[in-house]
């Protein structure tokens, strides 16, 4: 037994690679859906808080 293995320092061990995952048209199309998603709940997001802030007044 090594010291390091006495002292539990050994290296962990490393993980297998992932397999690159092929993607047909379904799959692309669900990304691109969901990309479109997000990217248009971003766009209302900014436009809600560009609304916001040109609508501040002093209240007296």
């Amino acid at each position: 037994m090594s010291r390091k293995e006495a002292y539990g320092r050994t290296k962990p061990l490393k993980a297998p690679k992932k397999a690159a995952k092929e993607l047909d048209e379904v799959d692309i199309a669900h990304q691109k859906k969901v990309n479109d998603e997000k990217k248009a709940i971003q766009e209302a997001a900014n436009k809600l808080r560009a609304d916001k802030a040109g609508k501040k007044s002093a209240k007296k």
